[in-house]
């Protein structure tokens, strides 16, 4: 099977090393630079393509050679990404993280008979997908709580903080309002704020606050009570409020100096070296997953907790570990015909099939990433 996978950065490459492992799949990978294809070992078996993606000619002819496609372009690329692979009539495995609405495309992926699985990486990706299914297993789910992080073993001032991917995608999660669900209303609350410390075994205390993560699950499960909340080492909230509040994150344009420029472009600038997460950078993934319900009359408690370290010896940072190999788990699952439902499918509804989840858990334990099941009988 031939598999194209568009996007080689802190993601993509590992994904592309995963999938190259596997003797069923022939892949190629395609990226506008040419120094993060380089990147990837050499000799691995990998057709390499430097491509202008954003070009939608070109990417339309590309798509044509293809069994699969795996996206994992930039977010602000990622929704013309995924409708144009769709257009090609090729099934996709996306962990593009963009603005849009994915299910405006679900007619289209449907009319054209291709299985597109959108928000596939670990929050959202994996959180979606044990959250549906737990759903599917109770007779009544009254709430649903993430909490997931993906921060530096070494704490370096001023931040304290590496970015997995983009810091502008970031910046995203500390300036659009968080959505989320109580009491079965839509609450808008701003980013950042509701701040809670957490405590995790071998980590120590983190802060969490809400952030715009829930996605498709505030419209797919109906349970009163959802909410996301992302993690990160105390005093990092405060910091970005001040950032926040004194238009360092502001998208309108200002004057400087006679030119036109906008605080957010600069902000990305300067941050984008301090946050960059660097080969030589220890990192680690942290997510709790609580949901909680009713079956056969008793009220029951699941939970799931993932703390993941990067894998020094192969140079590939946890992020990309969580994210990536989520994402070629399904791209497997997929090639095997495990799962075959048309349309945009997010993972809580790949959550509903349990054959399919137990695959993914146990292609991801078979890599070192583990889901620590618990189960409580509450009063």
């Amino acid at each position: 099977m031939n598999i194209l996978v568009l996007g080689c950065g802190l993601v993509g490459g590992p994904m592309v090393m995963d999938l190259a492992k596997d003797d069923s799949f022939s892949v190629s990978v395609a990226d506008f630079s040419e120094k993060n294809l380089d990147k990837l070992p050499g000799g691995l078996p990998v057709n390499k393509i430097v491509q202008d993606l954003s070009n939608i000619g070109e990417l339309r002819n590309l798509l044509t050679n293809y069994d699969m496609v795996l996206n994992a372009v930039p977010g602000h690329l990622g929704f013309v990404t995924l409708k144009e692979a769709i257009e090609s009539g090729k099934n996709v495995v996306d962990i593009a993280f963009y603005p849009e609405d994915p299910f405006l495309l679900d007619e289209l992926a449907k009319q054209k008979q291709v299985t597109a699985i959108v928000d596939c990486g670990v929050a959202p990706g994996m959180s979606n997908l044990l959250a549906g299914y737990v759903n599917s297993l109770l007779d009544k789910t009254e709430s649903i709580l993430i909490y997931v992080g993906g921060l530096p073993v070494v704490r370096e001032y001023p931040f304290e903080y590496k970015a997995g991917f983009s810091p502008a995608d970031v910046i995203e999660e500390y300036t659009r309002p968080a959505r989320y669900i109580e009491n079965g209303q839509m609450v808008i609350r701003p980013a950042l704020s509701d701040a809670e410390y957490l405590n995790f075994p071998q980590i120590g205390t983190l802060e969490a606050f809400n952030s715009d993560g829930l996605r498709s699950l505030m419209y797919t499960l109906q349970v009163p009570n959802m909410k996301e909340k992302t993690l990160r080492y105390p005093g990092h909230i405060e910091k970005m409020l001040v950032l926040r509040e004194s238009g360092f994150f502001s998208h309108e344009y200002i004057e400087l100096n006679g030119a036109q420029i906008k605080p957010i472009d600069l902000t990305s600038k300067l941050l984008f070296n301090l946050w960059e997460l660097k080969k030589s950078d220890r990192d680690f993934t942290v997510m709790k997953i609580i949901v909680e319900g009713e079956k056969n009359g008793k009220r029951l408690r699941y939970t799931y907790d993932l703390l993941d370290y990067c894998d020094e010896e192969a140079g590939i940072h946890s992020m990309a570990r969580t994210t990536g190999y989520t994402a070629t788990t399904a791209i497997r699952m997929l090639a095997k015909g495990m799962y075959n439902r048309k349309g945009i499918s997010p993972p809580e509804y790949i959550g509903t099939e349990h054959d399919c989840v137990q695959f993914i858990l146990s292609g991801l334990q078979e890599k070192g990433i583990n889901y620590k099941q618990t189960i409580e009988i509450l009063k």
